[in-house]
């Protein structure tokens, strides 16, 4: 899979240090999507493990309860990355710039991307060093929701279904030979969308995870 060059573009196409200068401590998904996070963080992360945080910021949603032996962390915002308690080093680094990670070869056990995976505008080079950071056997877990920064994200992510934006991140796996099939987890209201804002209900939950073939 290869995105054409129309397909990478954004409304906004200022850098995007700019756009991230500031710090934002808030959360951009609801309380509903961040416990569904934790627990699957619970289920498919193991202690005492290596973790890189791929695209963090203040708040990395892993459960309190593990210890790990190192967590990485990486973002635009030195300020929010240095508020989070769980990140025992991080970098700042725009990956649409420059996609090569510092990072060793085969270093991390896991690498996680939260709510971020719309802003790559050349995702096959981010994927494939994710794969090159993960052990053999390791686990990337990408999750996401249907909120955005609409003017940042990509050309192809924002004039797409949810269902289609799914396709789109198994893709970005695919195309990196030595992942595992991507697995897919949706959980989403059953409430029509045009009544959901009166019903109250929560973000939907979409995380599509695949591991480096041992």
């Amino acid at each position: 899979m290869l995105l054409r060059p129309n397909q990478r573009t954004k409304l906004d196409d200022t850098n995007d240090k700019l756009f991230y200068d500031y710090p934002r401590f808030v959360t951009h998904v609801d309380e509903g999507f961040i416990k569904q996070l934790t627990d699957l963080y619970s289920q498919r992360l193991k202690s005492n493990t290596r973790i890189f945080d791929m695209m963090s910021s203040w708040v990395s949603h892993l459960p309190s309860e593990m210890e790990f032996a190192h967590i990485e962390g990486h973002g635009l915002n030195a300020e929010e990355l240095a508020r989070n308690p769980c990140l025992d080093n991080y970098f700042v680094q725009n990956l649409n710039e420059n996609p090569k990670l510092p990072l060793k070869d085969q270093e991390f056990d896991a690498v996680l991307n939260c709510v971020s995976v719309q802003y790559l505008q050349y995702p096959e080079a981010v994927f494939s060093e994710i794969y090159r950071i993960l052990k053999p056997g390791g686990i990337a877990i990408i999750s996401f929701s249907n909120r955005m920064f609409f003017q940042k994200a990509i050309q192809v992510w924002r004039e797409n279904s949810e269902a289609t934006r799914v396709e789109l991140v198994k893709g970005y796996f695919k195309s990196v030979e030595g992942f595992s099939s991507p697995e897919i987890i949706i959980r989403r209201s059953s409430v029509p969308n045009v009544f959901q804002w009166f019903a109250g209900a929560g973000d939907p939950f979409y995380a599509v995870i695949a591991q480096r073939d041992s």
